[in-house]
């Protein structure tokens, strides 16, 4: 049976084959957890060898941890240790961790209410008898790496590793058999504090799916629910991500989407576990808010349903069904009706890679399972050779490309699936030096060309309508004359931007919403609320979308070399999230394709300097593509 290492600062840790025991105060259970619910679970014993034992599926095991309450007369120092390793349990209402607070502190501590994560579990240091001048209990300093916070709308909020510091307060109170005194916790941080570790051994991300304002697509919305049954709800993974879909999309991204459930729908009471029939489809009963709902307005509520179902996977489900109040079918809606609220529509089409060759030439590479074939010149000016150029971007369709020429001041848009003349320049920049111009340009979903103009006279981010339009100055109140924008990726629902923004010296990673309205036959584009998506990165050089909400990042840690990893768009990662090691990265591309890669999916391809273009296929290492070449992009 696999074991998860990675567990935190108490229990049992396994590392080369040894198992060393620490604090003594919670107990690990090894769970081979098929499906959605754990079987054939036991208690970890306290003495005897380590035994290989062979589980029905390996590939799910997960380490289980199950909380001791406090032992009669226990010390302050054991209270909150014991109540620290409770918190990272998996006990049914956090029962445990309560008993070791006060009855009144056991009522008004709300664990689903928040998360902090820190690098590593909590710090408790000895008491600090200064810090209660009453001498009435103990004050306990707690200290850590603050990285982030999880609200109570499950959404990830990410920051830059800073100081962390509170304190858990303990006082005496009258023992149960009201026999002597007992220790307990009168005063404590909200919410729980967990190490990484444990944060992502007990919760996972998935995406909800809302449509984008005013159009027929879905945008992803990722948040973290628990991994296996909710202490609280005591809900499924399953029936906890339903009630995440139904709560709305997280405050950051609401502005810019509308959930199709009318306001108020709830699951129906009582449901806690919901599970599809032999046919795979999943039946979800909702309260009497949704009975009035049918049509086409139904089949989206079961569309959002779908997406966001797709991304977990304990359960299958090809078929949604959505239930009434008094047990009446609503609608249905099939896995293969997903498509048409989909933000890229012909998923079943293979994605091509393109780069700028070194005759400033637009050109496609042909990837098949396993080799990259020579590359193929395009129809058009842009493949001729007509016009130099710097950098491209190619539309969602494959049908258009947009170029900056080789100077950086000039961005032409083009056919490449037919012969023409060269055309004029859609938007100009007037900055001296060539490197103060224009950026790589980049194409949302809904076929409108993005770009900034980096003269420092006069910054300014762009939106081309339709690639050929009118060019739109998008409203970027952040952007002035302390930022400067390096580059820039748009989403596929044109609903948010991967910008790299560089200030005082120091480029970071920012995803930004975009909102869109019209004033009399004027749009009016805005890119606002900017989130910090690779706080823990000292410098990033590139990014590249990877699906609906994760990206491929080029960056460096503080002290650390460069690396390339796989980020979610609201800045959490895993371990398994690094790709191989390559050097001197300049540039990163990958596929819109699916949120795993699969082992046809299409490769990462990157720009390596010395090495040219290069790529990498799933479960392979980089692969040199073309010795001469820079600027390699996927359509988007």
């Amino acid at each position: 049976m696999g074991v998860d290492s990675r567990v935190g600062h108490a229990g049992w840790d396994f590392r080369e084959g040894r198992a060393v025991r620490a604090r003594s105060t919670r107990v690990l259970v090894l769970a081979a957890c098929g499906g959605l619910l754990a079987t054939g679970c036991a208690t970890m014993p306290d003495s005897g060898e380590v035994q290989t034992v062979k589980g029905a599926n390996q590939g799910d095991s997960q380490v289980r941890v199950y909380a001791v309450a406090p032992r009669e007369n226990a010390d302050p120092d054991e209270i909150v240790d014991g109540f620290l390793e409770a918190m990272t349990s998996d006990d049914p209402g956090f029962a445990t961790a309560r008993k070791y607070l006060t009855k009144q502190a056991a009522r008004t501590w709300k664990p689903e209410e928040s998360i902090t994560v820190l690098t590593t579990a909590p710090a408790r240091d000895a008491a600090d008898r200064n810090a209660d001048p009453d001498n009435e209990g103990r004050a306990y300093p707690l200290s850590g790496r603050k990285i982030a916070t999880v609200d109570a709308r499950h959404a990830y909020q990410p920051n830059s590793p800073a100081p962390y510091l509170q304190s858990i307060h303990v006082v005496q109170q009258p023992a149960a058999d009201g026999k002597g005194k007992e220790w307990r916790i009168d005063s404590l941080p909200p919410g729980l504090v967990l190490g990484e570790a444990d944060f992502l051994r007990n919760y996972r991300s998935v995406n909800k799916y809302y449509f984008a304002s005013g159009e027929d697509w879905v945008v992803a919305d990722p948040v973290y629910i628990r991994q296996r049954q909710d202490p609280v709800t005591r809900m499924d993974s399953v029936t906890q991500t339903v009630k995440a879909l139904l709560e709305g999309p997280t405050n950051w991204l609401k502005p810019a989407v509308d959930s199709r459930f009318p306001s108020g729908t709830e699951l129906a009471k009582g449901v806690t576990t919901l599970t599809t029939d032999d046919q795979s489809t999943l039946k979800v009963p909702l309260n009497a808010r949704a009975d009035q709902v049918g049509g086409e307005a139904c089949r989206r509520m079961a569309a959002q349903l779908l997406f966001t179902l797709g991304d977990l996977t304990s359960v299958r489900v090809e078929q949604v069904e959505l239930v009434g109040s008094k047990g009446q079918s609503l609608c249905r809606l099939g896995k293969g009706q997903k498509s048409e609220f989909a933000a890229v529509r012909n998923t079943e089409r293979q994605e091509n890679p393109y780069f700028v060759d070194d005759h400033n030439r637009l050109m496609m590479l042909i990837v098949g399972a396993k080799e990259a074939n020579t590359p193929v010149e395009v129809p058009g000016p842009l493949g001729k050779g007509t016009t130099p150029l710097r950098s491209v971007a190619v539309d969602r369709g494959e049908t258009r490309a947009a170029a900056v020429g080789e100077s950086g001041r000039d961005l032409f848009v083009s056919s490449i699936t037919t012969e023409q003349d060269s055309l004029p320049a859609v938007l100009t920049s007037k900055a001296a030096r060539p490197a103060d111009r224009l950026s790589a340009p980049s194409w949302d979903g809904r076929g409108d060309l993005w770009v900034a103009d980096r003269d420092p006279a006069a910054p300014q981010l762009w939106m081309v309508p339709d690639g050929t339009g009118e060019p739109v100055k998008v409203r970027t109140p952040w952007l002035g004359d302390d930022a400067r924008i390096e580059s820039l990726r748009v989403s596929a629902d044109g609903v948010r931007i991967a910008l790299l923004v560089t200030r005082d010296g120091r480029t970071t990673l920012q995803i930004g919403r975009i909102q869109r309205q019209t004033t009399g036959e004027n749009p009016v584009v805005s890119v606002l609320d900017l989130q910090p998506a690779a706080p823990r990165m000292e410098s990033v050089t590139a990014v590249s979308w990877a699906g609906p909400s994760r990206l491929v990042v080029v960056g460096r840690e503080a002290g650390g070399v460069q690396q390339i990893r796989y980020l979610q768009t609201d800045g959490s990662t895993s371990a398994t999230s690094v790709l191989p090691g390559l050097n001197g990265v300049t540039s990163v591309a990958a596929p819109h394709g699916d949120s795993v890669p699969h082992d046809d999916s299409a490769p990462v391809v990157a720009d390596s300097g010395d090495d040219g273009i290069v790529r990498l296929a799933p479960g392979t290492n980089w692969q040199p593509v073309v010795k001469d070449g820079s600027s390699p992009v996927y359509p988007g």
